[in-house]
């Protein structure tokens, strides 16, 4: 028999994941229950994606199998009360919420629960997700390669050790801001070279777009792959040089520490 996977909550990240598992064909979308109080969001995603909608949340509980809470973190504990004396040994929770451990949520829905906790990206929009997963001892080997499929249907995704969350949150779940930036940089040195914004947009995007896949394609180091642009003497070598002298690295490793403590003080 199909699994029935509920979303409770239908901001953008759900709705990602929702695209995702329907056009991978994972799950049917009559087998996909969302659960939202806004009756304008449940009309736009059964006109968009032919799911089932309720604005009962209980109802979700009681019909589906995986149920990932696509709600801000500031409402799980409200979510969690509500739903935690209808949450038995046949249900899977997904968590995409920074800083929600393991023992938070066995501390509400109590030590039999079955939780995944996952750290999805934003480019998930796009079909090019990055999503960290780990599961509690009580969800079982068959249950956990059914949730990385789901996963999976929006990108690529790892099984991490939740110790290891911290640093996933700030590598994979904050970075795309990190390179929304460098692309903005990127773009407007080329805008003071004289480039239309527009093409100066699309020739940043495309470059690092194409780096990512050299990295990811290759096998090869980032480093091999940099010395490999690098003509002695050259304008690469130039730009290289000034971007160590001004502390690029630095404050990339900064930044992504700094994510890090906040994601560690977040953590309950």
């Amino acid at each position: 028999m199909e699994k029935v996977v509920g979303f409770i909550g239908s901001g953008n990240m759900g709705q990602a994941m929702i695209g995702g598992i329907i056009k991978s064909g994972i799950v049917e979308s009559g087998n996909i229950i969302v659960s939202d109080l806004d009756e304008n969001k449940l009309d736009y995603i059964l006109s968009e994606y032919k799911t089932q909608v309720t604005k009962d949340t209980l109802k979700l509980v009681k019909n589906a199998d995986v149920i990932f809470l696509a709600v801000k973190p500031n409402i799980y504990d409200i979510v969690l009360n509500q739903i935690k004396d209808h949450i038995d040994d046949t249900k899977v929770i997904v968590s995409i919420a920074v800083g929600k451990t393991m023992g938070y949520f066995e501390g509400i829905l109590g030590g039999k629960a079955k939780v995944v906790r996952a750290m999805p990206n934003t480019p998930a929009l796009v079909g090019e997700g990055m999503s960290g997963i780990c599961k509690n001892g009580n969800v079982t080997a068959a249950e956990m390669t059914f949730v990385k499929h789901l996963f999976e249907s929006f990108g690529e995704a790892e099984e991490v050790a939740e110790y290891l969350f911290d640093s996933v949150t700030a590598v994979s779940g904050s970075s795309p801001a990190y390179v929304f930036m460098f692309i903005e940089a990127l773009a407007d040195g080329a805008v003071l070279g004289g480039m239309p914004r527009d093409k100066a947009y699309k020739f940043a995007a495309q470059a690092v777009l194409g780096s990512a896949k050299m990295v990811l394609e290759t096998g090869k180091h980032p480093g091999e792959l940099k010395d490999m642009v690098c003509s002695p003497g050259g304008t690469t070598i130039e730009a290289v040089a000034e971007l160590e002298e001004k502390g690029f690295r630095n404050a990339v490793i900064s930044a992504v520490k700094k994510c890090m403590k906040k994601s560690k003080e977040m953590s309950k």
